[in-house]
Order: C-alpha cells, then sequence, then structure tokens
C-alpha cells in the first residue's frame, strides 16, 4: 500500500518513520523544502510540491493529512479529492474540528473516496514510536486499512468509533479531559512551590507516579521537566489554546451539560496571557514535553 503524507511536520515526519519502519512505501509533501535529505534519507520518497505527490495514481492509495486544523486542511481536502481517483482513501489525521470533518466527507463522497477522520494521540513519540488513534468513517473500508492502524499505533491503541466526524469528536473530548488533567497538576504543583516546606519538586513528581492514584504519563513528564528546571525560571507562563478546549466546551453548552474543570482549564489558559503564575509554567512546559508544542521563554 502507498501511503502519501502531506504536511512533514513533528506529529507528520514521525507518522511517516513510524510507516517506513513497518514496511510501507512512504510519500510526502511539505512546504518546507529542507526536509528533503533528511526524509529521503530515512527511505522516503520527497515532493517539493502537491502536483508531483498526486501524479502517480497507484491503486489502493492512502493520502493522509497532517495539517493545522481549519482553513488549510479543508482547502487541502478539496484539492485532495479532485487529485484522486474513485475508491482512494483519505486520512485527515489532524485536530480539525469535528463539524468540519463531517462536511470535508461529504465532499470525498462526491468525488468517490473515501474520507476518514482520525484522532491522534500520544504526541510526537508516539506517532513516532506508537500512537492512540481515534477513528470515523466508513466500516467495511475501515476493515481494509486495519492494519495501517495496527502499525501505526500501540497494542490496543485504535478505536473504531463509527461514521465520520466521530473520530475528531472523540479527539476533541479526549483533549478536554487533557486539559482540565494538566490544570489540576499545575494548581497542585503551584501550592506545593508556594507552601511553607521547601520540596524537591522533581521528587515529589517521582513519588506521585509510583504507585499513587495519580500517576500518569503526565506526572511522569512533570517530573522530568523540573529535574531539568526546578523552577521553571526560564519559561514564562503563557499556555496557548490551540482550539479543541474551547470546542468541547462550547459542545457542554450546546447540550447543555456541565463540565466546570473543564471549562476552568480553558479560562486559566485565557488569564496565563495576562498574569504569570508557576502553575502555568507547569503546564506549559507539559505541552512541550509531550507534544513539541512551542514554549515561550524569556
Amino acid at each position: 500500500m502507498n501511503i502519501r503524507i502531506i504536511g512533514l511536520g513533528k506529529m507528520g515526519i514521525n507518522l511517516a518513520y513510524n510507516l517506513l519502519d513497518h514496511g510501507y512505501e512512504v510519500s510526502g509533501f511539505d512546504q518546507n523544502s529542507e526536509m528533503k535529505s533528511e526524509f529521503e534519507g530515512n527511505g522516503g520518497k520527497f515532493y517539493s510540491n502537491f502536483e508531483a505527490l498526486m501524479e502517480d495514481k497507484k491503486p489502493s492509495s492512502v493520502v493522509w493529512l497532517m495539517l493545522p486544523a481549519g482553513e488549510i486542511t479543508n482547502n487541502q481536502v478539496s484539492s485532495c479529492v479532485q487529485a484522486m481517483n474513485q475508491g482512494d482513501i483519505l486520512v485527515d489525521g489532524g485536530n480539525s474540528k469535528f463539524t468540519d470533518s463531517q462536511k470535508n466527507g461529504e465532499k470525498a463522497k462526491e468525488q468517490g473516496v473515501y474520507f476518514f477522520d482520525v484522532g491522534t494521540s500520544g504526541g510526537t513519540s508516539g506517532a513516532r514510536e506508537g500512537a492512540c488513534m481515534m477513528i470515523g468513517g466508513d466500516a467495511e473500508k475501515f476493515e481494509e486499512i486495519r492494519p495501517l492502524f495496527e502499525a501505526l499505533c500501540v497494542k490496543d491503541g485504535y478505536f473504531y468509533c463509527g461514521p465520520v466526524g466521530s473520530g475528531h469528536y472523540l479527539k476533541m473530548i479526549h483533549n478536554g479531559i487533557e486539559y482540565g488533567m494538566m490544570q489540576a497538576i499545575g494548581e497542585g504543583f503551584n501550592l506545593i512551590h508556594h507552601g511553607e516546606y521547601d520540596y524537591d519538586l522533581s521528587g515529589v513528581a517521582k513519588v506521585f507516579n509510583n504507585g499513587s492514584v495519580i500517576r500518569s504519563w503526565l506526572m511522569g513528564l512533570t517530573e522530568n521537566l523540573l529535574q531539568e528546571d526546578p523552577d521553571l525560571k526560564d519559561i514564562e507562563g503563557v499556555i496557548p489554546s490551540s482550539g479543541e478546549g474551547k470546542w468541547t466546551a462550547e459542545e457542554m453548552l450546546r447540550q447543555e451539560l456541565s463540565a466546570p474543570v473543564i471549562t476552568q482549564a480553558l479560562l486559566a489558559r485565557y488569564a496565563s496571557v495576562d498574569e504569570e503564575k508557576f502553575g502555568e509554567k507547569v503546564v506549559a512546559s507539559l505541552r512541550n514535553q509531550f507534544g513539541g508544542h512551542d514554549v515561550s521563554k524569556k
């Protein structure tokens, strides 16, 4: 099976290498042509423009998008479905809003292309070594490409959710939960940092992560970052919001449900732009640790 990846950023390049390790033929397109030597040195075939990537219309082709959510992805979907064969598969593995994915699925269906919305979790290390994926799309076609997800994901790390839109809907809620979990860690360590005892904060994170109820990958990352910089003195406590937390809160409001933790975590990110706290530094550093997200440094 030929896999063509559009968007060789932090996530896309690692997914590509993961696929190459599993014996797939992988081509890639990215606007940054400086990636060519590295990508081809690892066994991929690099294209400097979209048209060249799509020229070779091989059967059973999968085009996989790893692009920023919104207009960039939506426009690329429109271009892809026009250039693909009927029966081909188009995957959006980014963090698109589920309503956009529903619309993109309709665009693909009109051209006879199967569209899958795939929520991808696990950060850059997961993309490289084994991700977690939430998959929406045609059930029968999914069975044809199940081996692809078995290759990309850790054991039991993929889940067929249902029709188009369901994958990104679940990933949206996953990210809302993530907002709340990271905010709780940040708030807890803010209290410890300002409390009356002079704790070794990396030691606190370590013991929390060994046998306790709150042990987790995020707590392990907290230990790592506090070992490197116990006071996070080089980090600004500014926490960008990439959209999924807001969408989760909006969906809760639409359904008239309560989500105070997720909503407050979102509001804390907005507040972090104006006022700096140690807790925000922890969360900003965690995002950088697990996903390679940008962090503002002094």
